[in-house]
């Protein structure tokens, strides 16, 4: 009898790989800086295609410069089952986040080539662009293109604060890929399934070693540019002013009132740009991001009606414009792809929990064009973003075994 896909998994080769990513943009507090279609993650795509065909996969790209890495199937009419997650990182980020989703995959591909037996449908390893955001503002670009939830023309003109665009950046990495031809948008894929280290504590407070993942929360992003004039700090009176800084904080002020009901209501202002931005100058202009995340979408579309009114009442002498960047619904992960995981992980013995993700992946994108599901395993006290983020050896080789016995199964189904 072959041997489960499962057994063919190799932790210590899985480790090994991490570690040699998280060499391309190292930080010396050991953390990651990786930003998306930068040239260290151009390396690092490089090593992929590498190790890919050193196995036998063979790479493809497209317009968004997303990575594929295909092991071919018997029938290559067949949709394939595509599993990864991306390898951007944040400013401070830590050598798992992504990371391990994509070499996960990668190991599963691996695992089947030793097995010797050829599935049924391709099975593909992804490495999506630009899912952090991190450079270029919204993430989940690669999916998102390659889902036709946005037009390549409108993301190409994105710039980063450096004034380079992702069109720029996109043809930049096309062209240092080695002989990696270009494919459509919008394949059709039989399955997706991503894991992911958690970013939360609940399975490792629960002691399980993978979750299940149930579904993604809600979210809608904003950008606020406040306008005002500038003035002398020293002789500009009170009753003069039209300071964009002092209307900003009003704001947001407001906005974080606004969002303690329900008290799991999450909103966050990470971004500030202040225009001079000079000690003794009044506040010309101020630019703002808001993050607003719930499980509920009553909740979200409720609040995104909040800010609307807050940034309209509280700009005062100024003007103010909100730009929405970003909706994205709370989901719900398809039912039969839960139960395939979930019988994965009891066919192998590995504890597993159901759990919710309350950040955002590439997996919402192809819930709604194909039959999607997410691994999670525990993330060290819930750090991530963070060149403390930690997962054991242990439980990644664990969400790799539950990825490569469901990944088989779908790969084998016709």
């Amino acid at each position: 009898m072959a041997p489960r896909l499962s057994d063919l998994v190799d932790g210590d080769r899985l480790w090994a790989r991490l570690m040699a990513l998280a060499a391309f943009g190292a930080r010396p507090d050991g953390g990651v800086d990786r930003p998306a279609l930068s040239a260290t993650e151009a390396q690092a795509r490089a090593q992929l295609i590498a190790w890919g065909r050193a196995i036998g996969l063979k790479p493809y790209t497209d317009q968004a410069a997303n990575l594929f890495l295909r092991l071919e199937g018997r029938d290559a009419s067949l949709p394939p089952v595509l599993a990864g997650s991306h390898i951007d990182s944040q400013p401070t980020g830590g050598k798992f986040d992504g990371v391990y989703g994509v070499l996960a995959a990668l190991e599963v591909a691996e695992a089947v080539v030793k097995r010797g037996e050829v599935p049924a449908r391709a099975i593909e390893v992804v490495a999506w662009t630009n899912e952090e955001g991190s450079r270029f503002a919204p993430g989940m670009t690669g999916s998102d293109l390659f889902t036709g939830t946005k037009t390549l023309d409108n993301v190409r003109a994105i710039k980063d604060a450096d004034g380079v665009s992702v069109g720029e950046a996109i043809d930049a990495i096309l062209a240092a890929d080695d002989g990696v031809p270009l494919r459509p948008f919008g394949l059709p894929l039989a399955a997706y399934v991503e894991p992911h280290i958690e970013q939360a504590s609940k399975l490792e407070e629960a002691g399980a070693p993978v979750g299940i993942v149930s579904g993604i929360q809600g979210t809608r992003r904003y950008r606020v540019t406040v306008k005002g004039e500038a003035a002398h700090a020293g002789t500009a009176l009170r009753r003069d002013r039209r300071d964009a800084l002092m209307a900003a904080v009003q704001m947001i002020g407001a906005m974080d009132d606004a969002a303690r009901q329900p008290e799991d209501t999450l909103l966050t202002v990470g971004q500030m740009q202040v225009t001079p931005n000079a000690p003794s100058v009044v506040p010309e202009e101020v630019l703002f991001s808001i993050d607003l995340r719930h499980p509920d979408n009553g909740v979200v579309d409720r609040m995104d009606a909040a800010i609307r009114e807050i940034v309209a009442a509280r700009q005062g002498v100024c003007t103010a414009q909100l730009r929405q960047i970003q909706h994205s619904p709370s989901l719900t992960f398809p039912e039969a792809m839960r139960n395939a995981l979930t019988e994965a992980a009891n066919a192998l013995c590995i504890p597993c929990m159901d759990v919710y993700s309350a950040a955002g992946h590439d997996a919402r994108q192809l819930h709604y064009v194909c039959p999607t599901g997410m691994i999670f395993v525990p993330c060290r006290g819930g750090i991530s973003h963070n060149p403390l983020e930690w997962a054991e050896p242990e439980h990644l080789t664990a969400g790799t075994k539950v990825l490569a016995d469901t990944v088989w199964t779908l790969a084998t189904r016709v």
